[in-house]
């Protein structure tokens, strides 16, 4: 049976921890202050310790200085309201997880059926660590480089806590991937994990999408909604493109962040919400935070444990293990053989990647397509034409005479073109609102011009029905 021990100042909350906590199947031990606590650690040392931050004679966290050569106890810290930062900085120094004062006995409750397998998950962890020299692979993801052992390393200490996670990376880096990777060996694993990008959501839906809304609270609220908070209780939430959010949902997303407690729209009920948020952004946040697109109050609350993913250029040969194993699916699914020739997997290495994995998931596609002899070869597809369009088509050319309206569509689609088909980075350098580059699109495809609807929605993945039928591996 695991053991707990609570440490707090107050002997009423103290008291009613340590009947709870016993509810829960834990033997416990209680201490009011620093001292005490290291008494009852030197008689017996705790599975889980649930440390108020302030104390007569200092921080709760200078207890984790008593037990972290123990390397197997779970930190839990309690805060008041005034210091969630302080909270914050003990995520960052290791605690699995944080409850606000006055204690939501709910959420504690919680919290406490994850803790006593966090044992067998680190295990499962370290087993991942042995498939990795074997395979090259961590749990989902594909690589053998040294950034991505660094990467495989942070992902392993972070994903047993309930530490927020910030995915920094280039578009195609494979950040769903990776938050995909920390739920699954999170002790949330079982339940949801929903990935939600924030700038494919209209922003007058954002708010009904993300908290729900009440029957009859705006126009066309028919019925009561659960939004993606309510959906993922237990899970994780990975919070894509966080910098599109509208900054004032900013504040409501921050306020849910620190008090586990949300409101639909059209009512003033509160909600208990248990989500671990994940969030990942193509940009500089700290540019983003300059730029007012993040709030800088934010930016901090999730920024707990950044995560930097490499860029493919960065990672030498993992470029062709990557290659190799999105063809070994095409030659499974399709029951060939086909194999790459040298030169083109010097040509793979020696390529730039602007479009990082997803770009060489996309040419691995188009070359299985076109080669019809059982060995790719170069000429089949070359790189150069299978990919950077974007910095090739840097101008377009207009007939004299030619209509505004045709000159504003072939602008238009050209700039969507050059951005690889990522439409708030197209709408930036037109000038124009994300949602009038929506509207545009829809009219051109409505007019049957030069590209389908379907062609439009896809965005940057432009690849063919079979593609999707391809697991993506990073």
């Amino acid at each position: 049976m695991p053991h707990l021990l609570v440490v707090d100042d107050e002997p009423n909350t103290r008291a009613a921890l340590v009947e709870i906590v016993r509810a829960q199947g834990f033997t416990t031990s209680a201490a009011g202050d620093l001292r005490e606590a290291c008494i009852q650690i030197a008689y017996q040392m705790p599975d889980v310790i649930l440390a108020d931050l302030k104390l007569p004679d200092g921080n709760g966290m200078d207890l984790f200085k008593e037990v972290e050569a123990a390397g197997t106890v779970e930190f839990i810290v309690m805060t008041g309201h005034a210091s969630v930062e302080s909270a914050v900085d003990a995520l960052r120094m290791g605690a699995a997880d944080y409850l606000v004062k006055p204690i939501n006995m709910q959420r504690l409750k919680s919290v406490l059926d994850r803790v006593p397998r966090t044992g067998d998950l680190k295990a499962e962890i370290g087993s991942l660590r042995g498939e990795l020299r074997s395979f090259g692979r961590f749990g989902k993801m594909l690589g053998n480089s040294a950034v991505m052992q660094q990467l495989y390393d942070k992902i392993g200490k972070v994903a047993p806590t309930e530490a927020t996670v910030l995915l920094i990376g280039e578009s195609g880096t494979g950040k769903e991937l990776a938050a995909q990777t920390v739920h699954d060996l999170s002790l949330r694993r079982k339940r949801p994990f929903l990935p939600i990008n924030c700038g494919a959501i209209s922003p007058n839906l954002i708010e009904s999408e993300m908290f729900g809304h009440e029957r009859g609270s705006f126009t066309g609220a028919d019925r009561q909604h659960k939004g993606f908070f309510e959906s993922a209780h237990g899970g994780t939430l990975f919070l894509d493109e966080i910098t599109e959010m509208p900054v004032e949902l900013q504040v409501k997303l921050l306020r849910v962040l620190e008090t586990g407690m949300l409101m639909r729209v059209g009512t003033n009920r509160e909600i208990e919400t248990d989500v671990r948020v994940i969030a990942a952004t193509n940009r500089d946040p700290e540019e983003a935070v300059a730029d007012g697109r993040l709030r800088a109050d934010l930016y901090h609350r999730l920024n707990v444990f950044p995560l930097e993913l490499p860029s493919l250029r960065e990672r030498g040969d993992d470029i062709e293990l990557i290659a190799q194993s999105l063809l070994d699916q095409l030659n499974h699914a399709h029951k060939t053989h086909k194999i790459f020739s040298t030169d083109v997997l010097e040509a793979l290495a020696v390529h730039t990647w602007p479009g990082n994995v997803r770009e060489l998931k996309n040419y691995v596609q188009r070359a299985y397509i076109m080669s019809d002899e059982r060995t790719i070869t170069s000429s089949a597809v070359p790189l150069q034409i299978s990919t950077a369009k974007p910095a090739m088509a840097s101008t377009i050319s207009l007939a004299i005479g030619v209509s505004l309206a045709e000159a504003d569509r072939k602008l238009i689609l050209a700039t969507l073109e050059h951005c690889g088909g990522i439409k708030k980075q197209a709408a930036e350098i037109l000038g124009v609102s994300l949602k009038t580059l929506y509207n545009r699109l829809e009219e051109y495809a409505e007019r049957d011009l030069s590209s389908t609807p379907e062609a439009l929605a896809a965005g940057n993945d432009d690849m063919c029905d079979a593609n999707s039928r391809l697991e993506t591996q990073v």
